[in-house]
């Protein structure tokens, strides 16, 4: 359902000139971005942190409406972190990332009316303002959806350059007397106007118009509405949606000289309003469009080629070839730079990508929370959620108990119905098992927090006897951790593991189990620091995973 917002006094905030119409079209050429200094991003919460995604309308809802909002997020914050970091009842995430809450006609979020306010299904500024410090309190980060390349077709400013040509809000947008070039796709994204024979450039769809970075008024003001959020609000940072495509060039829609330089000048303005904000960007190519936005446009970015890695290493059975993503992101980015994950809200879940397979499952996220990096788990992943397209059922609600007509996720109707596992993939069916999906998140998660190599080390993979094996170490100073899983479906003996030379310090080793079932092993690395398991590994549990604790027990 459509609604019509107010048009905010920020929103308002143009000099008298621009009022004036016509001087309104002076454009401002595109700036290359400046570099800045290479590094890591200041930071210090992130090492070691894992971040949850949330999709506010189905996590948890407060008032019996149907429709999941943020007291209820506040309500559910001991279940994601509940301040103790000796607590193993809660999953132990370090921060959260909301997705879109401001105001919008679509059920999604991504088309925003109001950037002021928070939408009505959600509850008020207040509200969100209430689950920050709650949050904070708990050591809990927050950030939230920025979409800042267009706007919902509803939008005051897009409704008014529609019906008047006059209006300075024109320069916010792209209209042509015809629609412009196809792109690279062979698609239009020019929409004939439903007021004159004119069209509008809009990316997705023509119920979303972009907005026109390449005049200084739309940048202007969303820099405004990072301020709102950062100060106003009380937000730690942003998830950018859909950076690609800020200002396309003919054909080429996305990664042009003009994105990089409006998101350089957004960055800027960001770490200029608060330096600890961190801000991560929706950037699904390979590592060298990655690259192009490094160091200074974005703090992190989500490696898509890691999880797809992940993915379809556990769906085959077969590790080898699964590091490599995540090897030369080590090498060009930094850890501290890139975020694996498994599915996300654009992506059929992961459980349903191994057709409801828990130990495909189970071992998938076993990796993904030994890996380097900062990794994000997506609402109800760690319940094992299923889910495939339309998006409407990768987001259907969260499944809290086995009770109830809806599982604990409100007393009234659900906006969707629940996931027909939800008997099985809900929090208290897990809480009690031991050895749940959930069980392995919270573990893994609190372990990765506490201890430094898996929270900061360098990824070493390692070299196994049998295709089905993945291996590798993770070692910061003198910390190191062995990580070893089997994807395969049997069980398998005999696996030995190396290195190349320079793995680790000459001696032998102990290695004491610290996650999984398997007995110590005994490690052996050469004068060449090449190391070796000194026998063959204990017989490796299908679709399971074991990390281990390096001791140098003898020079």
């Amino acid at each position: 359902m459509s609604r019509v917002l107010r048009i905010t006094p920020v929103l308002l905030m143009l000099s008298a000139p621009a009022i004036a119409g016509a001087q309104v079209r002076v454009t401002t050429p595109i700036r290359q971005a400046t570099q800045a200094p290479a590094g890591e991003p200041q930071v210090s919460w992130l090492r070691g942190a894992t971040c949850y995604e949330i999709f506010v309308r189905s996590f948890r809802d407060s008032n019996g409406d149907g429709i999941g909002d943020l007291n209820g997020i506040t309500g559910a914050l001991d279940y994601i972190n509940d301040g103790n970091p000796r607590s193993m009842r809660d999953l132990g995430a370090r921060c959260i990332w909301l997705m879109p809450v401001t105001e919008s006609p679509g059920y999604h979020g991504y088309d925003a009316t109001d950037f002021y306010r928070v939408e009505r299904d959600y509850g008020t500024n207040d509200d969100f303002k209430r689950l920050v410090a709650e949050a904070h309190k708990r050591g809990i980060k927050v950030l939230v959806d920025m979409v800042l390349n267009h706007v919902s077709s509803a939008h005051p400013a897009f409704q008014a350059a529609l019906s008047d040509t006059a209006s300075p809000y024109r320069a916010w947008f792209r209209f042509s007397p015809t629609p412009g070039p196809l792109n690279r796709w062979g698609g239009n994204n020019w929409h004939r106007s439903p007021v004159r024979d004119e069209y509008y450039y809009g990316f997705f769809w023509q119920g979303m118009p972009d907005l026109n970075y390449r005049e200084p008024f739309a940048l202007a003001e969303m820099k405004k509405v990072a301020t709102f959020w950062l100060n106003e609000m009380g937000v730690d940072g942003f998830r950018l949606d859909a950076v690609k495509f800020l200002v396309e060039d003919g054909e080429k829609v996305d990664d042009t000289p003009g994105t990089h330089a409006v998101l350089g000048e957004y960055a800027a303005h960001v770490r200029r309003t608060k330096p600890a904000a961190f801000t991560i960007g929706e950037v699904f190519d390979s590592t060298g469009s990655l690259l192009s936005y490094y160091p200074d446009q974005l703090d992190g970015y989500f490696a898509f080629e890691v999880a797809d890695s992940l993915i379809a290493a556990v769906r085959r059975g077969d590790g080898r070839g699964v590091l490599a993503p995540a090897l030369r992101l080590q090498q060009q980015v930094g850890n501290t730079r890139w975020s694996p994950f498994l599915r996300n809200h654009d992506q059929p879940r992961t459980r349903s990508e191994f057709d409801g397979d828990w130990a495909k499952a189970r071992v998938a996220s076993f990796l993904l929370l030994t890996l380097p990096g900062i990794p994000f788990v997506y609402y109800g992943e760690e319940l094992g959620m299923t889910g495939r397209k339309p998006d409407e059922l990768i987001r259907t609600p969260m499944a809290w108990s086995r009770s109830g007509a809806h599982a604990g996720f409100t007393t009234g109707t659900p906006w969707q119905p629940l996931a027909p596992d939800s008997l099985e993939a809900n929090v208290e069916v897990q809480s009690a098992n031991p050895a749940s999906l959930l069980a392995l998140h919270r573990r893994l998660i609190h372990l990765r927090a506490s201890h430094p190599a898996l929270a900061q080390g360098e990824l070493i993979p390692l070299v196994a006897s049998h295709p089905a094996v993945v291996a590798f170490l993770r070692r910061v100073g003198l910390r190191t951790v062995l990580v070893i899983a089997n994807l395969g479906a049997d069980p398998l003996s005999e696996v030995t593991v190396h290195s190349g030379p320079g793995a680790l310090a000459p001696g032998r080793y102990a290695a004491r189990v610290t996650f999984g079932r398997s007995p110590s092993v005994g490690i052996r690395v050469d004068a060449a620091g090449q190391m070796s398991v000194a026998n063959p590994l204990p017989t490796l549990t299908p679709r399971a995973g074991s990390i281990f604790d390096l001791t140098l027990s003898r020079p």
